[in-house]
């Protein structure tokens, strides 16, 4: 007799990801959900995922590495993630998820809607199988927003300033929003900052291509009208869209920040 499949349905405390909980959540009375904590995510998001458990009744099993972010920076050198090397999600979201699921048989579901042009990506083991209930049944950013709004869970408080979930430092956060993070979380800012700083051999990263965060921050008044001249193009050019709406559509469509997010990361 073959072994049970589980069904399990990663949280990554973004908006699409916690609409699919909502969305199978009957379908699948026997999912589990996890959610892969760096404990390098916005407070934001924490209250995001307590909101999710309080509103469905659902318990989110929280997943760590064995090792935290900085071991992992000394183990690669002070070398930071980036769009190229994605070390950080490797080893601090799917490895973690390999040893959730160990060798048992399981479908694990994934937020990426119908209006997306990107490929899924769970893991190498042939043991876990992605699903994608979105793409199948035609969900779009509109469908998200309202599933979110009828479940009364709504939307995380950072989409007031940032467009994607991930940690406090990601490497895909765009210009504008690094001048979001210091104005609204000027301490994670700093601690950022921190980590671009030189090593004693004279090498230097940063979290952007090649330029320092306070380099960002220098050009601060720049990049916050060349936002908001984007930002009244697209509106004017998509009139019946919501702001939010008109947000998503540049994140989909980054003009200015190369490559797109690792699912694990900003669903």
């Amino acid at each position: 007799m073959s072994a049970k499949v589980r069904h399990i349905l990663g949280l990554s405390g973004g908006k699409d990801s916690a609409a699919l909980a909502v969305y199978m959540r009957d379908k699948v009375p026997e999912m589990e959900y996890f959610f892969c904590d760096t404990h390098k995510e916005l407070d934001e998001t924490y209250d995001f995922i307590n909101r999710l458990e309080a509103r469905l009744g659902i318990h989110v099993q929280r997943l760590e590495a064995e090792k935290g972010f900085d071991h992992f920076l000394e183990l690669y050198n002070g070398f930071l993630p980036s769009a190229q090397q994605r070390w950080c999600t490797i080893m601090m979201k799917l490895k973690p998820l390999e040893k959730f699921v160990g060798d048992d048989d399981a479908i694990s579901y994934v937020a990426i809607r119908a209006d997306e042009k990107r490929i899924g990506y769970v893991s190498t083991k042939p043991n876990i199988k992605p699903e994608f209930p979105f793409q199948k049944d035609g969900i779009v950013l509109a469908d998200v927003h309202r599933i979110l709004e009828e479940s009364g869970i709504g939307l995380p408080e950072y989409y007031k300033w940032r467009s994607r979930s991930g940690c406090y430092f990601c490497f895909f956060q765009r210009k504008i929003e690094w001048i979001r993070l210091q104005e609204n979380h000027p301490d994670l800012f700093e601690k950022a900052k921190a980590y671009e700083a030189a090593h004693s051999d004279g090498r230097k990263y940063t979290w952007n291509d090649g330029e320092t965060l306070d380099q960002i921050l220098a050009r601060k008044d720049a990049i916050i009208a060349d936002y908001e001249a984007r930002q009244k193009k697209l509106r004017e050019n998509k009139p019946n869209k919501t702001l939010l709406e008109v947000l998503q559509m540049e994140t989909d469509n980054p003009s200015d920040d190369g490559e797109k997010p690792c699912f694990m990361c900003m669903l």
